[in-house]
């Protein structure tokens, strides 16, 4: 199994942050110092993450998901070289190795994950789901018109394209609310930059089908297993409507295209004929 793959079943971290750790030089496999995602672990090989022996894919693990009231200050991955205190120092002892489902920046708070079950955090944070997040935004220098959050509607561009089109309700003169269902970095901060807002206060309030509710900054709490299954059940609904939508454009692209294709091969067969008969006149002359 590569290695990544290996670090995420384990519980480590998504695939995606498995592979940053192991680019770091944070991981080991044996005494072998291996650097690439690339790798493959064999059955009996030992892992080490930090120095700290992993569990394997064998490991009678109990799935668990926990519930964060970020505060401001913390940073969202389970370890920091500048010694910030890191969203994972909230969960309770019993969880063990767990790690973050995506980021909040560290002047963010809000709603934010902790899990151990790496399948379920690939599913809420790969692209390809498209799961909602609800952000209570206020701006620093209001009022916000209301053809600033139409703009935030249709879609923004930053120095690393178009953003998708967002769903934006106005509170007041200062303060917003608004779901995307991208999570590329500092999203929401680029985009307010982007006409002329910048933001005071960013708070994630809703994630796919769970509410912040009333859970106190610094606060855990374990997910039931019907919250779990609700997310879970979101996403793959959310997987299978994208491809859905996928496969129809391509049955419309597909039939779009045979026509285009006939009408093409027509022009290209004509053009032939011309240069031919160009070819004879000018053998003539």
């Amino acid at each position: 199994m590569r290695l990544a793959k290996y670090l995420a079943h384990a519980g480590v971290a998504s695939r995606r942050a498995a592979e940053d750790l192991i680019v770091q030089g944070r991981v080991h496999v044996g005494r072998s110092l291996i650097t690439t995602p690339v790798f493959f672990v064999e059955p009996g090989q030992k892992v080490y993450v930090d120095g700290e022996l992993v569990g394997t894919l064998e490991d009678d693990r109990q799935l668990v998901v926990y519930a964060l009231n970020k505060p401001v200050g913390v940073v969202s991955t389970s370890y920091d070289p500048q010694g910030r205190p890191t969203v994972t120092e909230f969960a309770p002892p019993e969880a063990g190795r767990v790690y973050p489902v995506g980021r909040l920046d560290i002047d963010s708070s809000g709603l934010l994950l902790i899990t151990n079950d790496g399948d379920l955090a690939h599913k809420l944070t790969h692209p390809s789901f498209e799961v909602p997040k609800t952000y209570e935004v206020r701006i620093a220098h209001p009022p916000i018109s209301r053809r600033d959050v139409e703009t935030l509607r249709r879609g923004v561009e930053l120095d690393d394209g178009w953003t998708m089109p967002a769903e934006a309700e106005q509170h007041g003169p200062a303060h917003f609310a608004i779901t995307l269902r991208e999570g590329r970095n500092r999203q929401v901060r680029r985009m307010c930059e982007a006409i002329g807002h910048p933001v005071k206060d960013l708070q994630r309030v809703r994630f796919g089908t769970l509410d912040l509710g009333h859970l106190h900054e610094g606060d855990v709490r374990r997910l039931k297993a019907q919250e779990v299954d609700s997310l879970r059940k979101l996403a793959e609904a959310a997987k299978a409507e994208d491809q859905s939508a996928e496969k129809g454009d391509w049955i419309r692209e597909k039939g779009q295209g045979g026509r285009r294709a006939q009408a093409k091969r027509s022009a290209e067969k004509q053009a032939e004929q011309q240069r031919n008969r160009d070819e004879r006149m000018r053998r003539r002359d």
